[in-house]
């Protein structure tokens, strides 16, 4: 396991794509594994609904025991991110293509908009794992925005059903730690389309 996130600080940002939260816990423990902090970053949807796939209590429980920290829920607690300089790195994921839109399109209405927001405004990386079923359509405009964006990142994606979901992209799960690395560095891990 790499040790090159060894002690750095890692806000794990979490929008509502629940079907993905199983996945997004094991990327929460390999990145422990390696060493960094992680600070879990919830927004309004993550943090209060209940979906089949979890509650939002068993989301918080969980997201504590993984990496010792209390989620951050409101867009309060979130804005000092910034000004105190409190993270290294920004890392949302999953990332709904509503929360790929507003970070687009400026829109600061949520903890993890805000994270993000108060994160670039001091120059440091965020990097965004997508998972939208509308990526490769209404979205694609976006995610072409953000990809010309300064100091934002992608962790490679691929399309994940290209023949009941045409339009839907997710991230690849393996590529995630090395998509930190590389953007700690300033750089784009490549290939952005996962094969």
């Amino acid at each position: 396991m790499s040790q090159s996130l060894q002690g750095i600080k890692i806000g794990f940002a979490m929008t509502g794509s629940f079907c993905t939260m199983s996945d997004a816990f094991e990327r929460i423990r390999i990145l422990k594994e390696t060493g960094a902090d992680v600070y879990p970053i919830l927004s309004f949807h993550a943090a209060d609904m209940d979906t089949r796939f979890i509650t939002s209590e068993e989301l918080k429980y969980k997201l504590r025991a993984l990496t010792g920290n209390d989620a951050i829920t409101t867009i309060q607690a979130a804005e000092p991110i910034g000004p105190q300089k409190l993270l290294d790195i920004v890392l949302v994921l999953p990332c709904t293509g509503n929360t790929v839109a507003k970070i687009a399109l400026g829109i600061t209405d949520t903890p993890v908009t805000m994270a993000v927001k108060a994160h670039l405004r001091n120059e440091r990386p965020v990097v965004i794992a997508v998972s939208s079923n509308d990526g490769l359509s209404a979205n694609a405009k976006n995610i072409g925005a953000l990809l010309n964006t300064r100091n934002v990142y992608f962790v490679p994606f691929y399309q994940d059903d290209p023949v009941k979901k045409s339009r839907s992209l997710a991230y690849h799960g393996l590529s995630v730690v090395p998509a930190l690395e590389e953007a700690l560095q300033g750089r784009q891990t490549q290939p952005i389309l996962y094969r």
